[in-house]
């Protein structure tokens, strides 16, 4: 009787203290959630749940951003374009942001913000599309989200959707996060950045010239199939139109007779990018051991050599390289660096931009307010604790040289030894659902 009454006062006990610790689990807290949404939760709905998506890849978004930045004067756009890519073995979120180079670009100037968004759509995603409508609001409020020529917006059981105006055509919005919503009510947590197409981009799709205040909007984008996803705000989940989708990916279609189906992550997919949280980690890390396993079994390991080299390369041409473990005072291998995201960083921001972190690389065309003062004292924002590029690098490094090792034919020469500080082979996964 007396260890019946021990176990029933644990169970009270484990109910009373369970809303805590479940709030303890959370990655991120809602200042950071609102940090890192506020560049993209005024995009029309079908593009952000791209945007979510391919964030969950950030080695396919590296090297998706650098063949987008070289094709930016080809002939083909929107559907075009992303049919160009459908060979290319990045998810296929990722190859629909090709018809977007704006939107590329940005994901690739910032990795650690795009890596950081990914993190928290698998994550939280609750707490993500809470947040956008959050941040919608804000912005419906102060006069800076209403239905215009370029986008239309309503609201449907308290939630506030975005649309193109026209079903096929396309605007990306590019706006000042700490203008739209007024006034930030996190003073620690300033908006992570402010990027605007630079004038590299602006021939090619009409952006104009720095936006103070306000929405910009670049040229239209005729867009048929390259816009498969949209958001299921009652769920707070992302939908699959699988007519669309298999229209622009004929070498990865699904199969599936009722038109729409619910995105799930594909984890072989991610190439070796370590998950933030535990709870992914557990959740997916297992599928990849499995997937592995399946591959290398069906003989695919000389395709993966090639994914893993494609995608090294791709990183280093985003100049990830620059800020691996070589670099004084950074994270070593495999460790998650938690410098501030400031002064303590040695470097320069590159050209054309506008960096206040004070020695913190910035991409170009963006302006950066984590600065120190009132706004940016409080240095422990959501990328405080993000995984440096280098770390992620040296974490996939290992794992690529375990498998080179178990899995070489004997008659493949040794590879020459890398020089010091240079990255490995980037990661590979098979592109299918």
């Amino acid at each position: 009787m007396t260890l019946g009454w021990r176990k029933l006062a644990m169970v009270v006990l484990a109910l009373a203290f369970a809303p805590a610790a479940l709030a303890q689990d959370k990655t991120f807290k809602q200042e950071q959630l609102d940090q890192v949404l506020a560049p993209i939760a005024l995009y029309p709905d079908s593009l952000l749940s791209q945007v979510l998506m391919a964030a969950t890849y950030p080695v396919d978004v590296a090297a998706a951003a650098k063949w987008s930045k070289d094709h930016l004067k080809d002939k083909e756009k929107g559907d075009e374009l992303v049919k160009k890519v459908d060979g290319e073995d990045w998810d296929p979120s990722v190859k629909s942001l090709v018809a977007f180079p704006s939107v590329l670009g940005m994901m690739g100037d910032k990795p650690d913000w795009t890596e950081q968004l990914g993190d928290a759509f698998l994550a939280q995603p609750d707490d993500v599309m809470n947040t956008i409508q959050g941040l919608r609001k804000r912005a419906q409020d102060t006069g800076n989200l209403k239905t215009n020529e370029q986008q239309k917006v309503v609201v449907e059981q308290q939630k506030i959707i975005i649309e193109p105006a026209q079903p096929q055509t396309v605007y990306v919005p590019a706006y000042n996060p700490t203008v739209v919503y007024g006034p930030w009510w996190y003073p620690s947590y300033p908006p992570p950045f402010y990027w605007y197409p630079t004038p590299y981009y602006a021939p090619y799709y009409g952006f104009g010239a720095v936006v103070a205040t306000g929405v910009a909007w670049g040229v239209a984008i005729g867009v048929s199939n390259a816009l498969w996803g949209g958001i299921g705000w009652n769920n707070n989940d992302v939908n699959i139109n699988v007519n669309r989708y298999n229209n622009v990916n004929a070498n990865n279609r699904i199969n599936n007779a009722s038109g729409n189906t619910k995105w799930n992550h594909n984890a072989e997919n991610r190439k070796g990018a370590p998950y933030r949280d535990n709870a992914s980690r557990q959740k997916y890390d297992n599928r990849v051991a499995g997937a592995d396993g399946r591959q290398e079994f069906r003989g695919k390991h000389d395709a993966r050599d090639a994914d893993r080299a494609r995608a090294d390369q791709a990183m280093r041409d985003r100049g990830i390289e620059s800020s691996g473990r070589d670099r004084p005072g950074s994270a070593g291998a495999g460790t998650r660096d938690t410098r501030p995201a400031g002064g303590d960083r040695p470097g320069a921001g590159g050209a054309g931009t506008h960096d206040f972190n004070r020695g913190s690389a910035g991409g170009a065309g963006t302006h950066d307010f984590n600065r120190g003062g009132a706004a940016g004292g409080n240095r422990d924002n959501a990328f405080s604790g993000a995984h440096n590029p280098g770390g992620t690098r040296d974490a996939v490094n290992r794992g690529n040289a375990s498998h080179a090792s178990m899995n070489r034919p004997a008659s493949r020469p040794t590879p020459a030894a890398r020089p010091a500080g240079r990255p490995a082979g980037g990661g590979g996964g098979r592109g299918r659902r």
